[in-house]
């Protein structure tokens, strides 16, 4: 029998560029980076008057590339700031628009994902998705308290990624997603090690606003008490203290640079301040790993390292040595965001899953 081939047309905003592929079921077809002229994207007076503009220029570039839209099965844009939801491919709808127009949980240009994505499938009458956004929530009720009653502890992390190579490990493994248990680490300018329980992520660090290892960018968990006295010390307005957590923490604070490479490089040169906190970056991040074993109760099939941090193998064998007593530790290096958005739609397309609606 046949296989039925779909064309998924994926695209991944950014605050100065947009990615955009065309995928024929699993197979990329094409995948660009379009660079937007500065000047021109900060002339919007807002992210979400953006969207018209971003549409155009990548229609102008699939039909500069031959790329006949009337083959298209489905368009799937990267999920933005929502609404709390469940791990899945959402059809977008009417509600979603409104919250990625009105900037639900915040302005940022993931947003423009589903909203270009409804308007160019419209246009065609085929679907639109987006897929596992990063408000993805599967949070057991014991993991959101935070020991303070005001505070709640909240899911924000790289949720299209950890999951997508979570099913890939699964497939490796003859097996399905919601059969397994993982956890999976993903390594970037943030750092994120969610504990996968038979395919919800059950408990995770909130990769943005502090806690978890230090990584590139940010400072993750500090001393609160510390942390208190440095805010009301007189010396720095609530913005640059929100900059030293993300933005200017980790591996930014102490060495100057977000570039792993760069680091690398230093140790390799002699440097042991470099050495000492680039080693303790693995030495936290495994620390979490161990954290998230404890929430699985050992029961753990594999240890997952991914994103771009995953390509440098020192960084790898320093977590590596640390935790493999748990679980075989598995490597899939990078991050193939548009090929997760390919995914997603098609198991979807192929009846593998049934799309989730976004409600209140």
């Amino acid at each position: 029998m046949q296989e039925n081939v779909y064309r998924i047309l994926v695209i991944n905003p950014g605050s100065t560029s947009t990615k955009i592929g065309v995928f024929e079921n699993e197979r990329s077809m094409f995948e660009k980076t379009i660079r937007h002229d500065y000047d021109q994207i900060n002339s919007f007076d807002s992210i979400i008057s953006q969207y018209e503009f971003r549409k155009e220029t990548i229609l102008e570039t699939l039909d500069s590339e031959a790329i006949n839209i009337s083959k298209i099965s489905a368009v799937c844009g990267r999920g933005g700031l929502l609404r709390p939801i469940e791990g899945g491919t959402y059809l977008v709808n009417e509600l979603m628009l409104k919250d990625l127009k009105a900037g639900y949980a915040g302005q940022h240009a993931s947003n423009l994902g589903g909203i270009i994505a409804y308007e160019i499938a419209s246009a065609l009458n085929i679907p639109s998705y987006i897929v596992d956004p990063v408000v993805v929530d599967e949070l057991e009720p014991i993991a959101r308290i935070s020991g303070l009653p005001m505070i709640e502890r909240k899911s924000i992390f790289h949720a299209l990624n950890q999951k997508a190579v979570a099913r890939r490990v699964a497939a490796d493994f003859g097996k399905k997603y919601e059969e397994l248990n993982l956890i999976v680490t993903h390594m970037g300018g943030g750092i994120t090690i969610g504990a996968h329980k038979r395919g919800k992520v059950i408990d995770v660090n909130n990769g943005l606003h502090g806690d978890g290892p230090f990584s590139p960018e940010r400072a993750g968990t500090v001393p609160v008490g510390d942390l208190v006295a440095l805010c009301y010390s007189g010396d720095y307005f609530r913005e640059e203290v929100m900059k030293m957590l993300v933005g200017q923490g980790g591996l930014v604070g102490y060495l100057n640079t977000s570039d792993a490479i760069k680091v690398e490089k230093m140790i390799k040169a002699g440097d042991n301040k470099a050495k000492l906190v680039y080693e303790a970056m693995a030495y936290q991040v495994a620390k979490e790993i161990g954290a998230a074993s404890a929430v699985l109760e050992g029961k753990v099939d594999a240890i997952i390292l991914t994103g771009g941090i995953a390509f440098s193998q020192d960084f790898i064998n320093y977590i590596t040595n640390r935790v493999n007593w748990i679980a075989d530790v598995i490597v899939h290096p990078g991050e193939n965001e548009l090929q997760a958005l390919a995914e997603g739609a098609l198991r979807v397309l192929r009846g593998e899953e049934h799309h989730k609606e976004y409600l209140i």
